[in-house]
């Protein structure tokens, strides 16, 4: 999990333009500025960059970066 948590990471930082000494695995993704719209756009960000569908009733601004690790993490495809 820790290998996404660090991609999480990233595309927050760089497509996201949040601070990183912001992004922790317990940051709550409106602390992070995310909200409804950008969560949107994180879905189509994680679809290329994971391979997974992230539908919008699937995450709001009050979850953590580890829950969207979690998910991404339940829909990966088993290799």
């Amino acid at each position: 999990m820790d290998e996404i948590l660090e991609r999480i990471s990233t595309l927050l930082t760089t497509r996201f333009g949040v601070a990183e000494d912001e992004v922790a695995a317990d940051s709550v993704l409106a602390d992070l500025d995310l909200d409804s719209l950008a969560l949107v756009e994180f879905g189509l960000v994680a679809e290329k960059e994971f391979g997974v569908r992230i539908t919008e009733d699937e995450v709001s601004p009050n979850h953590t970066v580890s829950y969207l690790a979690e998910l991404i993490l339940a829909k990966a495809p088993v290799a």
